[in-house]
């Protein structure tokens, strides 16, 4: 399975993936994902938000055990984030049949549409789409760089946009969901492959518009000039030092330009600015303080500044029987995390939970991200033990 992937959306250029919503390398991955589940002799469904799943036993019966993450990536994204947890599903469920494991309960793997919100801006909306976080209104809002609708593409893609929305019915039948994925952090030790999550810590995405005036670069004498890229580059360095005193995280890692010339000054620079913190309240206070910061330099370059909030998703405690049987059935480690996850938005509907499989580097978001063969297998065991213990009892 992990061979079949590993081409899929692949760039020969920087050997990252750019398997995005809705793209070609996206239909890809989920007619590999459709066909993986027919081999198995699974039913397999496309629901209302195009979250694909792949059921053993009855769907309608209630009760059911559901694991699975997403097949997507982020810009150059690795190899593991998602897809681990996607494969380890198909992988764990071939082990609980060679355990000739006996179910009590209707068993589903999933793979949950457009997790890393690489084109629309937006991370997790299937799962923000199901769980009604994110409404049908909001997601025929959003558009790609290229001012394509998110309708549109799924349509272009050939599936129908018209049901998008909350999806009460479908999360009412499962009793608990399972994510497994490469841990994003080095947390686990030498002596741990795998660990189960305590918590998500809050975090958001917010653009930041930079409005200055478009001038010639060689002609504009420096005290006539309004330009945005100054009060950009000193906010994001403000954004470092006041994330690093906070004891949290501040990353600008987008931005664009116009009218993007070498040898003009922007008229406008937009930068999209991804927090992170332990807590809501010292998230909240951080971005209040980036945005004092860019306001000021602004005045003082002559650039006005505009804030857009374009998500949010608050802490998240995962359910805490759940995390903790599985702490002791595997003899775990618990840890927090500081990435979103399909579960983190789930959790507040349905009791979740998460394991991480041990990344020698910490390395993710990137194509160095990796783990190591035993650990991957290592953690297809502990997820076929997880899902027998919920599942045969």
């Amino acid at each position: 399975m992990w061979a079949e992937l590993l081409p899929v959306g692949r760039s020969a250029a920087s050997g990252g993936y750019r398997r995005f919503a809705w793209n070609f390398a996206d239909a890809e991955c989920r007619a590999w994902f459709e066909q993986q589940a027919r081999d198995r002799g699974l039913t397999y469904e496309l629901d209302r938000n195009g979250n694909q799943w792949a059921w053993l036993g009855d769907p309608a019966a209630g009760g059911a055990v559901v694991t699975g993450s997403h097949l997507d990536s982020v810009p150059d994204g690795g190899a593991f984030d998602g897809p681990l947890g996607v494969v380890s599903s198909f992988a764990a469920l071939d082990e609980l049949r060679g355990r000739g494991a006996e179910l009590d309960r209707p068993l589903a793997i999933v793979n949950f549409g457009d997790e890393e919100g690489a084109r629309f801006g937006v991370a997790c909306i299937g799962s923000r789409l199901s769980a009604g976080v994110l409404s049908r209104e909001q997601a025929y809002e959003l558009r790609d760089a290229d001012g394509v609708r998110l309708p549109d593409a799924m349509e272009r893609a050939g599936y129908d946009p018209t049901a998008l929305g909350a999806d009460d019915d479908r999360l009412a039948r499962i009793g608990a969901f399972v994510e497994l994925h490469v841990e994003q952090g080095r947390l686990l030790t030498e002596e741990q492959p795998v660990g189960v999550a305590s918590a998500i810590w809050p975090h958001g995405r917010w653009r930041f518009d930079f409005h200055g005036e478009a001038n010639h670069a060689g002609t504009t004498r420096i005290e006539d000039r309004r330009d945005p890229m100054l009060t950009y580059a000193n906010t994001v360095l403000s954004a470092r030092k006041k994330a690093r005193l906070a004891g949290a995280l501040a990353t600008f890692g987008k931005v664009a330009v116009e009218p993007n010339g070498t040898n003009a000054i922007a008229s406008l620079v937009r930068g999209w600015l991804d927090s992170r913190a332990a807590d809501e309240r010292t998230l909240a206070a951080l971005v209040d303080e980036i945005e004092q910061a860019a306001a000021e330099r602004g005045e003082r370059d002559g650039v006005r500044v505009e804030l857009t909030r374009e998500s949010y998703t608050p802490v998240v405690d995962f359910d805490g029987p759940l995390r903790d049987r599985l702490a002791k059935l595997l003899d775990a480690p618990v840890l927090p995390t500081g990435a979103g996850h399909d579960a983190g938005i789930l959790a507040s509907a349905i009791p979740t939970a998460m394991l991480f499989v041990r990344n020698p580097t910490g390395v993710s978001h990137s194509p160095a991200e990796h783990a190591e063969e035993a650990d991957c297998l290592a953690g297809v065991t502990a997820l076929a033990d997880v899902l027998e213990d919920l599942a045969c009892q």
